[in-house]
């Protein structure tokens, strides 16, 4: 499935927060949305996932929803969202409660993203018992039991410490290897956005539009690579170079 952003402008009150935003969300691609303080990532994230209703322009779905798909469109949040009285197995079990599934497919759902997130042998604990990472992890699996066909994330990595970070950027890349599924991700961390996306959509500050699509011409499984580092810090500077400027202005602005 593909996301079609048409003309998308939204208002809070008399705060412009978006303005003409055109964009796609390319079939199996992963879109990072970057841009400072204010510019209205998360506001364009929930506009794109029906969230939020924009008060200019529209979001369009392009193509089907992958066979066994619960939720075409699924959020993976930066808090995890997880309720503390529920099991890891709980947790992920609630996105499918209110689904009609026959017979043991619940169970089956749950068993499989269990394993392919690591927590097969966490089923039966609660989330206080676990890591930062962990918990993160109970979300992705949670997000993928209902089988999207869209993934979008607003900053789930930016709450952890950065070993923690690294590991589950890793995940997140072996998840894209091996299903492709189409992704929009919302970060301010320019590396996080240069590891994991095919494209970067750079918003300009408030009221946001795209100052510029900038497009990284090099395999994911190949950034980690020391051959990699020298084009990876070009694009780095590119992007710092865009952003920079309005950030400082951002900052002030947050601070006062």
């Amino acid at each position: 499935m593909e996301l079609v952003v048409e003309g998308v402008s939204h208002r809070y009150g008399e705060v412009v927060a978006l303005e003409g935003i055109d964009l796609e969300v390319r079939e199996g691609e992963t879109l990072a949305l970057i841009g400072p303080s204010g510019c209205g990532k998360s506001t364009l994230l929930g506009i794109m996932g029906g969230i939020l209703q924009a008060t200019g322009g529209r979001v369009r779905v392009r193509g089907e929803a992958p066979v066994g798909s619960l939720n075409p469109q699924t959020y993976i949040f930066q808090d995890f969202a997880l309720l503390p009285w529920r099991t890891v197995e709980g947790n992920v079990a609630l996105a499918l409660e209110h689904h009609r599934l026959q017979g043991d497919e619940m169970e089956r759902r749950i068993a499989d993203v269990l394993q392919r997130t690591g927590l097969s042998e966490f089923r039966h604990a609660f989330p206080k018992q676990l890591s930062g990472g962990m918990r993160q992890r109970v979300g992705i699996a949670r997000a993928l039991a209902v089988r999207p066909a869209i993934l979008l994330m607003d900053e789930p990595l930016s709450a952890l410490d950065a070993q923690t970070r690294e590991l589950l950027m890793e995940d997140f890349l072996a998840l894209w290897l091996r299903e492709r599924i189409t992704a929009v991700y919302v970060t301010h961390n320019l590396q996080e956005a240069l590891r994991l996306a095919d494209r970067v959509c750079v918003l300009s500050r408030r009221p946001g539009r795209v100052r510029e699509m900038v497009s990284i011409d090099m395999l994911q499984a190949e950034r980690a690579t020391p051959a990699a580092q020298a084009h990876l810090a070009r694009l780095h500077d590119r992007l710092w170079g865009l952003i920079k400027a309005e950030a400082q202005v951002a900052e002030r602005e947050v601070v006062a």
